[in-house]
């Protein structure tokens, strides 16, 4: 048992959840007589000190379970609502019991498992001191959140360990929204408060060496897995801190996933593979939560294990197979403003580190030009994304982030750049029924005049859709031949794979 602590952490003690309160109130219905139940948190926390008032609480929650259930979806969130209100109340309790019961810099000394294990005997005492009635069920989620909440993030817990959330969006400390397969789901997690929420937000950037408060709020940063964060936080968010979490599978895709998932025909996927591994310089495009970093990474995968292989990015989400891979993050501004390291630093920089293939997660800015340089003196397979709905859209964003740069050279110039430079645009994106797709893969020809000339090597026909509603369509092959990334095809000896490709595609 850890001695009295000194609470000069105070300011970092993560907040409790309430997320497994659907599940607490559908166990089976008890046979004692129904109470009314709480109705606001100071009910809700004067009943946690009196066991008759709990169990009244619960008959009154699982008989309205038990109706709502028979009915429609409304009663069964008023449950959820009310039974996470008496829940929180005596988690909050426990809690604030532990927390002058334990001494935090003792548990620090510990690995997780054994902390772990040290709270679980600490909470079950303190359970049976103060007389609480739980259920064994009730009183393993009640550990289980104390242990996150010391431990780990808190009530996004349970959400970072479910493998098929693809975002986390937590809009203030009682609306916490998902999204899975496609579409935004709200959740029944809170938090206790905003603080609560803007310590987690802390020691998720802290892990990162940056920081997020009132004179710096906003911050990107990312999980220990990869995933990508976003904080921002108030005076800039009116509701309370805003997070913003993009998660990373624990298994990592491949381009036979993707095809798996009809994202890409397998006709393209092997065209994909040609591209990548004969040196072919790309730019994935398409917008937001479309996929285009997931591409990317099944891309990466047809790179030689030989090549050293430079990757700059703003968070490092990137999952490179590779044995010889640098990774280059930015960094923002200290305190007094100095010590930013912008993209373009980087990619200047990992021009003086003999990369073969620079990767660049996003371009956004100025360093479109240097990127563009890069691919132009001989560092063949390079690839980068950006945001843009379209090919023709994807080559016009780059002209606009060169100009940005003030560089001042004529519209014609920057446009032989761009067609001296990259070979092959992918185009991805998300439909209206939350799947995601390759819609294009265009290959950039050249100039004619000052017009910029791309041909579609496959496109996304949309032909219609099912009775669940979901989007029914194919990819298609245009008909070209022998596209112009033939010569380096052959040059790498794939040529013969290229051809199959595409004649397996008309």
């Amino acid at each position: 048992m850890f001695g009295k602590r000194s609470f000069a952490e105070g300011g970092q003690a993560p907040p409790p959840a309430a997320a497994d309160g659907a599940e607490i109130a559908t166990r089976p219905q008890r046979q004692e007589p129904p109470a009314a139940s709480p109705s606001s948190p100071a009910e809700s926390a004067a009943a946690v000190a009196d066991p008759a008032a709990k169990r009244a609480t619960n008959e009154t929650v699982h008989r309205k379970v038990h109706a709502g259930l028979a009915s429609d979806r409304g009663p069964i969130t008023e449950v959820v609502r009310e039974q996470s209100d008496y829940y929180h109340a005596t988690k909050t309790q426990i809690y604030s019991a532990l927390l002058n019961t334990i001494d935090l810099a003792q548990l620090a000394q510990l690995d997780h498992k054994q902390a772990g294990e040290e709270i679980r005997d600490i909470v079950a005492e303190l359970v049976a001191i103060k007389n609480v009635s739980m259920s064994g069920t009730e009183q393993d989620h009640l550990v289980q959140d104390i242990i996150n909440d010391v431990l780990g993030y808190g009530p996004l817990e349970p959400l970072l360990a479910r493998d098929d959330i693809a975002d986390i969006m937590v809009n203030g400390a009682h609306r916490v929204f998902i999204e899975v397969q496609g579409k935004v789901q709200l959740t029944n997690v809170r938090f206790r408060d905003n603080q609560q929420l803007m310590n987690i937000c802390q020691r998720i950037v802290s892990q990162v060496g940056r920081r997020v408060d009132e004179s710096s709020p906003i911050c990107d940063a990312r999980l220990p897995d990869g995933s990508r964060v976003n904080v921002i936080a108030p005076p800039l968010s009116l509701d309370g801190p805003t997070l913003t979490i993009r998660k990373f599978r624990k298994d990592k895709l491949t381009m036979k996933d993707l095809t798996n998932w009809a994202s890409i025909s397998p006709e393209g996927a092997k065209v994909l593979g040609v591209i990548g591994a004969s040196r072919c310089n790309v730019l994935i495009s398409g917008g937001t939560g479309s996929g285009k970093t997931t591409l990317l990474n099944c891309m990466t995968a047809y790179i030689d294990p030989t090549e050293r292989v430079v990757t700059c990015e703003d968070a490092a989400e990137l999952q490179l197979q590779q044995p010889h891979v640098v990774r280059l993050e930015t960094r923002p501004p200290n305190l007094e403003g100095q010590g930013a390291i912008t993209m373009r630093d980087l990619v200047k920089n990992c021009l003086r580190m003999r990369p073969e293939r620079i990767i660049v997660g996003e371009v956004r800015g100025p360093e479109a030009f240097d990127l563009l340089q890069a691919m132009n003196t001989g560092h063949d397979g390079s690839m980068g994304t950006l945001h843009a709905n379209s090919p023709r859209e994807a080559v016009s964003r780059l002209e606009s982030m060169i100009t940005m740069g003030g560089y001042g050279l004529p519209s014609k110039t920057i446009r032989e750049m761009v067609v001296g430079s990259i070979d092959v645009i992918v185009q991805a994106a998300r439909l209206r029924d939350g799947s995601r797709r390759i819609t294009h893969i265009t290959e950039v020809l050249g100039l004619e005049g000052e017009v910029i000339i791309t041909q579609d090597l496959f496109v996304y026909e949309i032909t219609g859709e099912d009775a669940a509603g979901k989007i029914v369509g194919r990819h298609r092959s245009t008909g070209i031949a022998r596209p112009r990334f033939w010569d380096r095809a052959r040059y790498y000896g794939l040529e013969r794979e290229l051809a199959e490709a595409l004649d397996a595609a008309e």
